[in-house]
């Protein structure tokens, strides 16, 4: 069983073997999530994820972590060039990215909250889904999941439906 952990923060300091990134499925990186990785780990992060482009929406890939304490950046494609969203994709897009994390053989995940920012989707809606997920998920390396939340509205709708699920 995944240990989950719950943290409100900046993702970008994460102290884990990766960190995912709420990425479209062209892999540039703008603003939110994906512009604070890009700004702290370097501009090679971003370099790398387009040479990987375009995946489909729902897909992941990983690339090197540039500055970051993390070792790889995982680039969840939770939506695409229209940065729309729904809970398929963001499910898949999650089930992409422990699939990826398994095939690196990581042990530690650090995920945002995929969808919610330019995509809109509603925040307790993406924790229920991804929570699920993660639970679900059964792998030979992945051990701990951290969900680094930016904003208290995001913490607190996590921490809920983590509360309600019984992690």
């Amino acid at each position: 069983m995944v240990q989950i952990t719950i943290t409100q923060g900046d993702i970008t300091e994460s102290d884990c073997d990766a960190i995912v990134n709420a990425a479209n499925n062209h892999l540039w990186m703008g603003a939110g999530v994906a512009g604070a990785i890009k700004r702290k780990g370097g501009p090679e992060i971003e370099v790398e994820a387009i040479s990987k482009a375009p995946i489909p929406v729902g897909e992941a890939v990983a690339t090197g972590a540039g500055r970051l304490r993390a070792r790889y950046v995982i680039h969840a494609a939770a939506m695409g060039q229209d940065l729309q969203t729904d809970a398929d994709k963001i499910r898949q897009a999650t089930v992409s990215a422990l699939r990826v994390a398994e095939e690196l053989g990581i042990r530690s995940v650090a995920f945002p909250a995929l969808g919610t920012g330019v995509g809109g989707f509603p925040v307790a809606e993406c924790a229920r889904l991804m929570l699920d997920v993660v639970r679900r998920h059964q792998g030979p390396h992945v051990q701990s999941v951290t969900f680094v939340l930016y904003g208290p509205d995001a913490y607190r709708a996590f921490s809920e439906q983590a509360a309600q699920g019984g992690s």
